[in-house]
C-alpha cells in the first residue's frame, strides 16, 4: 500500500508582537496572512506547502531551537527570492558557496522579529567535507549563521554581531550524520 503524501506542512511559533511579525511575513512570504487576530496570526502557503502560525505569547518564545528553511529548485530562482526579499526592506545574510550539513549550497538567512531564523537555499551538490565551522561534534543546531541578521537594510549584507568562537563552536555547526539539514 503506497503511503499517501501530506499535502501541506504546519508549523507554529510563540511570538512577542504579532503585528510585528504579521509585518515581517507579510514581506518575507510576499502574501498577507489568511488569518490576523489581536494575539494570532497564519499564513496559509501553497508553494511551499506551508500553513504557519503565530500565537503571541512573550513568555513561550524561544529562538534559539534552531532553524527553519525553504529548498529553492534553481540558482535562478534563489536569485529571485533574493531580489524580491531585499526590495521589501528585508534584512538578510548571504552565504553563497558554503559546503553546510555536507552539501554544497547557495543560500541566505533572514531572522524575524523574535529571531527565529530561516534558511533559504539551493542545494547543488553533496560532498564529503563541510565547512570548519560546522564540524563540531557537540553542535546543537545546524548551519546557522555564525553572526546576528543585521536589523535594517543599511547593514543588510554585513553581520551584525559576530558571536565568541566558543557560541560559534556550540551552537551553530551540524553533528555529522545528524539528520539536519
Amino acid at each position: 500500500m503506497k503511503v499517501p503524501v501530506f499535502p501541506r506542512m504546519h508549523v507554529s511559533l510563540y511570538v512577542k508582537d504579532i503585528l510585528a511579525t504579521a509585518s515581517f511575513y507579510s514581506r518575507f512570504f510576499g502574501t498577507s496572512p489568511s488569518k490576523l487576530r489581536e494575539d494570532y496570526c497564519k499564513f496559509e502557503l501553497e508553494a511551499p506547502g506551508l500553513i504557519i502560525s503565530f500565537v503571541q505569547n512573550a513568555k513561550k518564545v524561544n529562538s534559539q531551537f534552531g532553524h527553519l528553511g525553504i529548498q529553492i529548485g534553481s540558482e535562478a530562482e534563489l536569485k529571485k527570492r533574493l531580489s524580491h526579499t531585499t526590495s521589501q526592506q528585508v534584512a538578510v545574510w548571504e552565504e553563497m558557496g558554503t559546503n553546510c550539513c555536507y552539501a554544497h549550497q547557495d543560500k541566505y538567512w533572514v531572522s524575524d522579529p523574535d529571531g527565529h531564523m530561516w534558511e533559504v537555499y539551493y542545494f547543488h551538490e553533496d560532498v564529503a567535507f563541510n565547512d570548519p565551522r560546522h564540524q563540531v561534534q557537540e553542535a546543537t543546531a545546524c548551519c546557522t549563521p555564525a553572526t546576528e541578521v543585521a536589523p535594517d537594510m543599511k547593514e543588510a549584507r554585513k553581520p551584525r554581531v559576530p558571536l565568541s568562537e566558543a557560541q560559534t563552536a556550540n551552537e551553530n555547526a551540524c553533528t555529522p550524520a545528524s539528520g539536519c539539514c
